[in-house]
């Protein structure tokens, strides 16, 4: 299901890493898996409408799936996803081996070393859409939204939520409405983030190769609300860097 919200935040997200990018609303040329990214987004919907319904596709994942794989992988979307073991997007998304190709961190951050794994799907791999699939009650944006000193490095992932936190806080919002907010803001954070820090994915999205996505999965129903892809924007892409 959209959401109001999912616009509304997307957008204001992206205004300042997208401005100066010639995006498209879908990557429109064939890719990863022979699908573009709005059939990439809508194949995981549907893989997700299924999960949330309790009516999984049969998937074959005997010998003969492992062997063709072992011939080379050709997945159709990146997922960037929390390490929650509630949500593994596989599952989520009822998709099979060799389908997806997954990062996952808590709090579905991304540091230089997930972001290599991201261009490389994307450059590589040609893989068609990135989505970050963010959560609702996320330990990650709840430590960052308690605030407080946090053990190692633990603390670093809180440093990257942190900023998303505080611009919902600043809105007045606290306990689990501020919890439930960030969470939504920490989604569009890290899409804006990925694309403001990465040459190679912000050309991807202008030249209509790469769609970006995000939503927020529901733990109890199993659903996931889906914010709009990449907004379109008419001027030079610019460049970036990790």
């Amino acid at each position: 299901m959209t959401t109001q919200w999912t616009r509304r935040t997307l957008i204001a997200g992206f205004t300042l890493a997208m401005v100066a990018l010639g995006s498209p609303v879908g990557a429109e040329e064939e890719a990863g898996g022979g699908v573009t990214g709005d059939e990439a987004l809508k194949r995981l919907m549907d893989g997700n409408r299924r999960f949330s319904g309790d009516q999984y596709a049969r998937r074959v994942i005997g010998a003969a799936r492992r062997a063709e794989l072992a011939k080379g992988q050709h997945p159709f979307a990146i997922v960037l996803s929390c390490s929650d073991s509630r949500v593994p997007p596989e599952i989520v998304f009822d998709q099979g081996l060799g389908d997806l190709f997954v990062i996952r961190v808590a709090g579905n951050v991304a540091d230089s070393v997930a972001l290599g794994s991201i261009e490389y799907a994307a450059e590589h791999l040609h893989v068609p859409l990135l989505f970050v699939l963010g959560h609702e009650k996320c330990g990650a944006v709840t430590a960052a939204a308690q605030g407080g000193e946090v053990p190692g490095h633990i603390a670093s992932i809180v440093h990257k939520i942190a900023p998303a936190v505080e611009k919902v806080r600043a809105s007045g919002r606290a306990g689990d409405a501020l919890v439930a907010a960030a969470v939504d803001e920490n989604v569009s954070a890290a899409l804006a983030d990925v694309v403001r820090r990465s040459a190679i994915l912000a050309h991807l999205i202008h030249e209509g190769k790469l769609t970006i996505a995000g939503g927020r999965y529901n733990l109890a129903s199993g659903r996931v609300d889906v914010m709009g892809a990449t907004p379109r924007r008419r001027s030079a892409p610019a460049g970036g860097g990790h």
